[in-house]
């Protein structure tokens, strides 16, 4: 098997292509730090013996999306895992907006991108695994953080509404979606946010959604703490959610 890991040169991303090696399975890795990539690929084959291949890609841009799928098509890759996103943190009328335009570019344009792709060749074959990384945010209204928030609403809409389709059509590709609350990786340093709440460990969420990528589950939430809120947040009215969403984001910026 091989699977193409987006995002990969930190955090989750980096992480998943980790254990996909760990399982044999070889990767191809792609991210902007092409120095970061090279290590990664030192250690995969170092630790785990399996094939690795980097493509220094900048997903913002999207004839590099197409680019990228390009390239790898003539590879058959079976496992695709849609990880490339980043957050910008402030109030709406305070934060940078070229910084958000460029979130957006990744958060949603890169995946809609490369997740229409990839499906589109899934599909064909009637065979094929794809991950979309998502966050618990997804379900929430997010004061201070609202750009981010709504990029991962919308990958976690367009992930429940595409599952479908593709039940209707009795279709074997698989899709997951997964949707973790806090992570320690550097997100939080590039969003310039502190958690309120214990990061979960990188590696253990990573591990966790690969198990549950292959047992084919659609909504991977590691945290018992997060599947909970998941539930009684469909038991709270929105503004209610906003207004303590609003509470508990305020105190997170850093000075």
């Amino acid at each position: 098997m091989i699977a193409l890991v987006t995002g990969a040169s930190s955090g989750i991303g980096r992480d998943i292509a980790r254990s996909l090696a760990k399982h044999g399975i070889n990767v191809i890795i792609t991210a902007r730090r092409k120095d970061r990539l090279r290590a990664l690929k030192e250690e995969l084959i170092r630790e785990y013996g399996v094939k690795v291949q980097i493509i220094a890609a900048d997903l913002s841009d999207t004839k590099q999306c197409i680019e990228l799928h390009r390239r790898v098509k003539k590879y058959g890759i079976d496992i695709f895992v849609n990880n490339a996103g980043f957050g910008e943190f402030g109030e709406f009328t305070e934060s940078d907006l070229d910084r958000e335009l460029e979130m957006l570019d990744v958060n949603v344009k890169a995946f809609h991108t490369l997740f229409k792709l990839f499906l589109q060749d899934f599909k064909k074959r009637d065979y094929g695994y794809i991950l979309n990384v998502a966050s618990s945010a997804g379900f929430l209204p997010g004061p201070y953080f609202s750009s981010y928030y709504a990029s991962k609403a919308y990958v976690v809409r367009m992930t429940q509404a595409v599952h479908e389709e593709l039940r209707r059509a009795h279709s074997k590709v698989s899709l997951s979606m997964l949707c973790p609350g806090p992570v320690k990786t550097e997100f939080m340093d590039k969003a310039r946010v502190d958690f309120t709440a214990p990061p979960q460990d990188s590696r253990y969420v990573a591990e966790y959604a690969v198990r549950q990528l292959f047992a084919g589950e659609l909504t991977i939430v590691p945290s018992p703490v997060m599947k909970a809120g998941i539930y009684l947040e469909r038991l709270v009215p929105d503004c209610v959610l906003a207004f303590f969403a609003g509470q508990f984001q305020s105190r997170r910026e850093r000075l």
